[in-house]
């Protein structure tokens, strides 16, 4: 599957971002920093990757259901399990 990189910029921005993030936490955990600071963090890079899938699969929806099977419906359930995916 391809998707326009052209509306995805704001996702490659993002997960450069949180490429620095966990670079960071690994830093950080090697200097023995403290836990809540680390575990802050770590949650904020694991937003960031999940706002970055959902981005994805919002951009990108259409084409990742429909591009092997024709024109067929949109399926609730496979919607669901791909959000479900990121959760």
């Amino acid at each position: 599957m391809d998707i326009d990189t052209d509306q995805l910029t704001d996702v490659l921005a993002r997960l450069k971002r949180v490429q620095g993030q966990v670079g960071g936490v690994i830093r950080m955990i090697e200097e023995g920093q403290d836990c809540s600071k680390v575990v802050t963090q770590l949650a904020a890079a694991s937003k960031a990757l999940d706002k970055a899938g959902f981005k994805i699969i919002a951009t990108g929806l259409q084409q990742c259901l429909l591009e092997d099977v024709g024109t067929r419906a949109v399926d609730q359930a496979e919607l669901e399990r791909l959000f479900l995916s990121l959760a």
